[in-house]
């Protein structure tokens, strides 16, 4: 599953606030920052498959009630911040479904293994050089 711009609807709650940072006069008085909150499990448009795969990946991201919150305070504009969280969400949302190819455990090359005791061995005549002899 690909999320996309037409996604965004009533799945998605916009708050805004005051942001910190550079701005000078205006960050005390224009609400920039911008936070977006996804209930995954009230969103109607996943299945209660998407709703397990996306509760499992985003455990560590999400609140007590299962929302994900994104948020956005970097432009000095709440159109910019708007935009850049709804990327960040569709970001997080899309790395979520990414089905990743599984591993094939593989053995180290005959060539690699003599090499490595190759250097074991010079290592070793490094080190029993270093000791202090008795005299």
């Amino acid at each position: 599953m690909h999320f996309t711009p037409p996604f965004l609807n009533s799945e998605f709650i916009f708050k805004t606030s005051r942001s910190g940072g550079k701005g000078g006069q205006n960050v005390n008085k224009v609400s920039s920052k911008v936070l977006i909150e996804f209930h995954i499990s009230h969103a109607q448009l996943l299945n209660e498959e998407e709703k397990k795969i996306l509760l499992e990946k985003l455990a560590t991201k999400l609140t007590k009630d299962d929302v994900l919150q994104i948020v956005s305070q970097t432009e000095r504009s709440q159109l910019g911040n708007k935009e850049i969280a709804i990327k960040k969400m569709y970001s997080v949302l899309n790395r979520c479904f990414v089905v990743r190819k599984k591993r094939k455990p593989t053995k180290p090359s005959k060539s690699s293994v003599e090499e490595r005791l190759k250097t074991k061995k010079i290592n070793a005549v490094i080190k029993e050089m270093r000791k202090k002899l008795d005299e």
